[in-house]
C-alpha cells in the first residue's frame, strides 16, 4: 500500500480543515515547499496536494504553490482542487504532477470525466468526498443526493482507475477512519481505492493494507505528530 502525506492549501498556506469546514481552518507555520521537502526527507515517495481555494471556486487559485510542492518534493505528486477543464489538467501534468484529481467536475460533467480518464489513463483520479454516504461537491460545501458507493461503481464502469474516497465526518478529527466503507469499496473490481479521512494509527494503516486498499492519505495526524511518517511508510510497505 502507498502512503500519501497531504498538503492542503488556502491562500498559499499549509492548512487543515475540520470535517471540511472552511470556517474551521488551522494554519501551520511551514511553507508548502518546506512541507513537501520534509515529507520527502522522511521517506515519502508520494504526496497529495489540494488547492482548497480552487476546490471552492472552480479555478486553480494556488497553482503557484502546487508548483512549489512539485519542485521541492522530488517524488510523485497528485494534485486536486479546482480542476474543471482539460487545460488545467494539461497545465498540472506539464508542471510535473504525476496525477490530477477531478472532484466536482466528475459530478457536474460525467462525460468529460470519462473522456479524460480514457485519454490520460492512470494520470486521472477522481476524488469522491462523502457526507453520510452522499457525494459532496464544490469544496464539500454542497451535498448531493448521489450515493457515494454507487458513484464509485459508475466511475469504474466509465474507465476511471483510481478513486480517492474521503469520509468528511472523519477528516481532520483524529478520530480514526471509516474502515467499514473501505471494506465495501475494495470489492469494486478494477478500481484502486485511496482511503482518506481520520487515519491516526499504524494499526489502521495495517488494517487498510490487509483489506486491499491501494493507498492511504495522512493529514492532521502528521502535522499534530500523532503518527510518524517513516513508521507509516514502513508499515504500508511491509
Amino acid at each position: 500500500m502507498l502512503i500519501f502525506p497531504a498538503i492542503d492549501i488556502i491562500g498559499g498556506k499549509v492548512v487543515r480543515l475540520l470535517k471540511g469546514d472552511y470556517g474551521a481552518v488551522k494554519k501551520y507555520k511551514i511553507s508548502c515547499a518546506e512541507a513537501a521537502a520534509k515529507f520527502a526527507a522522511a521517506g515519502a515517495k508520494h504526496i497529495h496536494a489540494v488547492d482548497l481555494d480552487g476546490a471552492a471556486s472552480g479555478k486553480a487559485v494556488n497553482a503557484a504553490s502546487v508548483a512549489q510542492i512539485i519542485g521541492a518534493a522530488g517524488c510523485f505528486v497528485e494534485v486536486g482542487g479546482g480542476i474543471r477543464c482539460e487545460k488545467q489538467i494539461e497545465s498540472y501534468l506539464a508542471a510535473g504532477a504525476g496525477r490530477v484529481i477531478l472532484g466536482t467536475a466528475a459530478v457536474r460533467d460525467f462525460g468529460f470525466t470519462a473522456a479524460m480518464a480514457k485519454k490520460y489513463g492512470d494520470k486521472i483520479a477522481v476524488g469522491v468526498d462523502a457526507a453520510e454516504g452522499k457525494v459532496a461537491v464544490s469544496g464539500w460545501k454542497e451535498i448531493t443526493d448521489i450515493n457515494s458507493i454507487d458513484f464509485c461503481e459508475k466511475l469504474c464502469s466509465a474507465g476511471v482507475k483510481t478513486v480517492i474516497y474521503t469520509d468528511i465526518s472523519r477528516d481532520g478529527t483524529l478520530s480514526g477512519t471509516n474502515t467499514d466503507v473501505y471494506k465495501e469499496l475494495v470489492g469494486i473490481k478494477g478500481l484502486k481505492i485511496t482511503a482518506s479521512g481520520g487515519i491516526t494509527s499504524i494499526r489502521e494503516i495495517e488494517e487498510l493494507k490487509n483489506m486491499g486498499v491501494y493507498a492511504a492519505i495522512l493529514g492532521k495526524a502528521l502535522y499534530e505528530n500523532k503518527i510518524s511518517l517513516a513508521a507509516a511508510v514502513a508499515a504500508a510497505e511491509e
